[in-house]
């Protein structure tokens, strides 16, 4: 009895098994912010060649990880969903900071500390400092493992000017993740999306040269402060 409910366990083995590789990790890590690449991309991101790359994203798509999508000539890979990006990010937040090699990678992890995205919503440290914010102002409240949107809350985002479609539906869970490098709670799930989208339009925010990396614009470390009122 004892051996034949271990089986249940072989399942979670190969799925971590596809995750600890570390090419495979930083394909998958690459491909987090939702959006999605070409198997030439991922080979240059991971330093492999072309048919290395290959091999591995198989593997991924095989396991069940990646989908893949043929545009004419290329192949295109994104996640299966956001719950990889969650995992990943789950899983980074148990392991060891990572030695930097030399000053680009110290930059390019200062980068990403600061602010990034994982599936289209803000993390790192801008993502953590606007969550806290939002729950001092009563604009969502803890709820067991998740947020929930406060009245208050609701009233915010329709005068900020965040669309989503079913708010009401999504009200009542809003996910709360493990930030991995700041090892605090950020939100996520459509809302977050939409306020991170949000941020974008008005020029607050931009995409950095780091793959993943946000950045605030001058008018962005002006408005932010006001809006959320922090530093």
């Amino acid at each position: 009895m004892y051996h034949r409910n271990m089986n249940m366990y072989k399942n979670i083995a190969s799925v971590a098994a596809l995750i600890g590789d570390p090419t495979r990790t930083t394909i998958l890590s690459s491909l987090a912010d939702g959006r999605a690449l070409t198997a030439g991309e991922l080979a240059y991101i991971a330093e492999v060649s072309p048919q290395t790359a290959s091999a591995h994203l198989t593997k991924l798509v095989e396991g069940g990880l990646l989908v893949m999508q043929a545009q004419g000539r290329h192949h295109y890979y994104r996640l299966t969903s956001s719950k990889v990006a969650e995992v990943m990010e789950e899983i980074a937040s148990l392991a060891p900071p990572a030695p930097t090699r030399s000053l680009r990678e110290s930059d390019q992890a200062k980068a990403l500390r600061f602010a990034r995205t994982c599936y289209e919503h803000l993390a790192g440290e801008l993502g953590v400092s606007i969550t806290n914010a939002l729950l001092k102002k009563g604009y969502i409240k803890e709820s067991n493992e998740k947020y929930q949107l406060t009245n208050l809350g609701e009233q915010w985002l329709i005068a900020f000017g965040v669309k989503i479609d079913g708010l009401n539906r999504l009200a009542s869970s809003i996910p709360r993740h493990i930030d991995w490098t700041e090892r605090h709670h950020h939100i996520g799930g459509p809302i977050a999306v939409g306020i991170t989208r949000r941020l974008l339009e008005l020029g607050w925010v931009t995409r950095g040269p780091v793959r993943r990396s946000i950045v605030l614009t001058d008018a962005g470390r002006i408005h932010i402060q006001r809006e959320f009122n922090f530093e």
